[in-house]
């Protein structure tokens, strides 16, 4: 979506969830002057970036807080307006998400940045021009930083360390398809060669491999059996063979994926989350919650986010066993290491887990909270789910599909 503000002409893109974030960028676009509509199929947007303008601060500054997309829309709109203003940024607690990358980043390519009470004002007195950048780690948001800067900027930008995760890829081709110049090659290095013109796009926003393993977790947890359409092998094949040493069954046909639990015990695993092509910590949080049915000691080495662990407090007072670590567990050392960050954690089960009173704590621990209640002997109370509309498109919906026993109050679900 925000690519879409980089072209001359409307773009078209399908498969697009009602979701909070989606609604974030939509709103964010239109204060921009991008008109966004309804395409002709369902969960199609086209966006027309012909009159971009100029914001009104207090209309932007609205969503602070919201979302962390909208750092995101720097690169475009400096292209497109030469100024750009950021508003402080919201997201999960999971752990440092330091969006000095994203400045420093902005500033090779010569952009000036002033920091101020609400947010931070960017401007590019001249073209921005293509440099040579290394990330201190191949960060998502980032590495997509710099492609939306790059494409229009003048000359080469080499990009080293950058994230390759299936999301990047797509990126690079919906930004090909508008007439950039941008190379992969093998050893995370990406090279784009900027453009004077950008085009729009027609294009089908790649399936969610997060929600898929999470539903996929779901099933496990709860001796269920879940199909997931539209769910893809390619992108999942490290949590599919993860999936299957816990114990889990699955099918893969061309509409999707079918996961359940097989019947009999689940066996511990060592797992560590790592970026692509390892296993994603979006993926882990989910998953902890099935090991606490697995038989024997699960270690769980968190490398990406050193706060993540943080949400299985609440699985210990609904039964779970898990002892969180400063050390770095499973293996390799990490960068949390030796930092005092509980970050490594050993799950002993199987335990039975009772109902309790939960707050979600962030987007994927919430969903974790869901299948933990699910799982869970008796009734559980689930507080602040509207985070979960940030990244799960009418799960409520979903769950009562499934069979799940769901109340709101006031409104009986299933």
């Amino acid at each position: 979506m925000v690519a879409a503000l980089l072209g001359s002409a409307p773009s078209r893109l399908g498969n697009v969830p009602d979701i909070r974030d989606v609604r974030v960028v939509r709103g964010l676009l239109q204060l921009h002057g991008v008109t966004v509509r309804p395409g002709e199929e369902p969960g199609e947007l086209v966006l027309d970036p012909t009159h971009v303008e100029s914001a009104n601060i207090a209309d932007i500054d609205a969503h602070a807080g919201s979302s962390r997309i909208p750092i995101l829309f720097c690169g475009p709109l400096l292209h497109r307006l030469g100024h750009a203003f950021i508003p402080g940024l919201g997201g999960c607690d999971i752990g440092g998400r330091p969006i000095d990358f994203h400045f420093d980043v902005l500033r090779q390519f010569g952009a000036t940045i002033e920091k101020r009470e609400d947010g931070q004002y960017l401007e590019a007195p001249q073209r921005l021009r293509g440099t040579k950048i290394e990330l201190p780690y191949p960060s998502v948001g980032a590495t997509e930083q710099v492609l939306l800067t790059a494409v229009l900027a003048e000359g080469v930008t080499e990009l080293s360390n950058a994230a390759v995760e299936p999301e990047i890829e797509d990126l690079i081709c919906v930004l090909q398809k508008m007439g950039a110049i941008i190379a992969m090659d093998t050893d995370r290095t990406i090279r784009i060669t900027g453009v004077d013109k950008l085009g729009g796009y027609t294009h089908r926003a790649l399936p969610d491999r997060l929600e898929a393993a999470s539903w996929a977790s779901a099933a496990l947890a709860t001796e269920g059996n879940i199909y997931v359409r539209g769910a893809q092998q390619r992108s999942m094949m490290t949590f599919l063979n993860t999936f299957r040493k816990v114990g889990g069954a699955f099918e893969i046909d061309d509409e999707g994926i079918r996961f359940w639990h097989p019947g009999g015990q689940l066996k511990s695993i060592a797992l560590e989350t790592d970026v692509h092509p390892g296993f994603q910590t979006d993926w882990q949080q989910p998953l902890v919650v099935a090991l606490t049915q697995a038989t024997g000691l699960s270690i769980v080495h968190e490398t990406v986010y050193e706060s993540r662990l943080g949400f299985t407090s609440a699985l210990n007072q609904m039964g779970a066993h898990i002892q969180l670590y400063r050390e770095c567990l499973g293996g390799s050392v990490c960068r949390f290491g030796q930092r005092n960050f509980l970050h490594s954690a050993v799950v002993s089960g199987p335990t039975k887990l009772q109902g309790a009173d939960l707050v979600i704590p962030d987007l994927r621990g919430g969903f974790s909270y869901l299948i933990a209640a699910l799982a869970a002997q008796g009734t559980s109370r689930v507080h602040g789910i509207g985070l979960i509309n940030r990244g799960y498109e009418n799960f409520m919906e979903k769950l009562v599909e499934l069979g799940a026993k769901v109340e709101l109050p006031g409104k009986a679900l299933g």
